[in-house]
């Protein structure tokens, strides 16, 4: 099995880091220092390796550092099946991010086949108990690291959906205007649909072929307003029959943009959001895990992983059995915590770093 990693990261001018430099090797990299020293910072930066905003979904803008406001600039080295990869990603002035692997401009989309990476933040602790939108974003993440293509599906979705709420919102009634429009949206969705319903498969695949100390999540898809349309025939026939409907809402009403992730706790048949804080946070864990050893087993190359503040939520025994686990994939994880006594369990099976802070700028030990 091929192992991916990051083996060298130089961040400039982002975020708190003015000028920092990672180099390291394929094992776990263990982050710990007090809060505020720019340890989650890292984490974003090795995040936009992968196609997208990272890990906090922040404009290219918000992630320059300030007062300079210069811009910032990526460089990483990336050991893959491919062999040794250089890999650059900056913003001008806020401008949007630009990609370079192996000195070629490339488009972000290129990332997700060359680099994937799967991440847990504390912002995703209330993911089973908030709105579905965080959910579909979390299928849409997992879905991305199966299929590279997938995010152009759901970019190409969102903006031609854009664009027909327009007409919607203008009371435009001729369906001459809406065909082209629904003819686009019916193809995207029927692929996002197979590709998060090929993704749940493969989750629960994972989930059951290994045995491990986080519970069992039973996953579903579901509707908002029932049975939903799975074929493009059948997308494209809903968006017409729908289009008197949404006339009246002034948005679309209908589509893979309503759908739901469902999760319950297997073993005592639960529903993931009636189930303690600790048990959603080892759902989440569970599934995370079961994502790298899917990738691991379909791709042949684990990904690479991102854990911030995660230790933090498990005890003793919870966390050795993460840190077995992490090892037993041969994935490069990425964690941060506050005290170094967190990743006591790893011993020198990790790297370790320092970091801290001094007048707002990030330093590295």
């Amino acid at each position: 099995m091929t192992q991916l990693a990051l083996t060298q990261l130089k961040l400039s001018h982002f975020r708190s880091h003015k000028a920092s430099e990672i180099n390291c090797d394929a094992r776990p990299v263990a982050i710990f220092g007090p809060n505020g020293a720019g340890k989650t910072n890292i984490l974003e930066a090795v995040s936009l390796f992968s196609p997208g905003r990272g890990i906090r979904r922040a404009s290219a803008q918000d992630m320059t550092r300030r007062p300079e406001a210069l811009g910032w600039k990526l460089n990483g080295l990336l050991k893959t099946s491919e062999g040794l990869q250089e890999v650059e990603t900056w913003s001008d002035g806020g401008a949007a991010r630009q990609v370079k692997i192996n000195d070629k401009s490339a488009p972000q989309t290129k990332l997700g086949s060359l680099c994937r990476v799967i991440w847990l933040i504390p912002a995703m602790d209330r993911l089973w108990i908030e709105g579905a939108e965080g959910r579909r974003r979390f299928l849409d993440r997992t879905a991305l690291s199966f299929f590279p293509d997938h995010a152009e599906a759901a970019l190409t979705y969102e903006k031609t959906m854009r664009e027909r709420n327009r007409l919607l919102k203008e009371q435009i009634r001729d369906a001459h205007w809406y065909k082209a429009l629904e003819d686009q949206m019916a193809k995207c969705a029927a692929k996002i649909h197979v590709n998060r319903q090929a993704t749940l498969a493969q989750l629960r695949e994972a989930q059951t072929q290994t045995t491990t100390a986080f519970p069992v999540a039973s996953l579903g898809l579901i509707q908002a307003d029932g049975d939903s349309p799975e074929s493009e025939d059948a997308f494209r026939d809903a968006f017409a029959e729908s289009r008197s409907r949404d006339l009246m809402a002034g948005r679309t009403l209908v589509g893979p943009h309503r759908s739901d992730l469902s999760a319950s706790y297997t073993a005592k048949d639960v529903p993931a959001a009636d189930c303690s804080t600790g048990e959603q946070k080892a759902l989440l864990i569970s599934l995370i895990l079961a994502n790298a050893r899917a990738l691991a087993d379909g791709v042949g190359t684990p990904p690479i992983l991102l854990l911030d503040e995660v230790a933090a939520h498990l005890d003793a025994d919870r966390r050795a059995a993460l840190y077995d686990e992490l090892i037993a994939l041969k994935a490069q994880a990425w964690m941060t915590g506050t005290e170094d006594h967190l990743f006591d369990a790893l011993g020198d099976r990790a790297q370790y770093l320092t970091v801290t802070e001094n007048d707002g700028v990030s330093a590295l030990a």
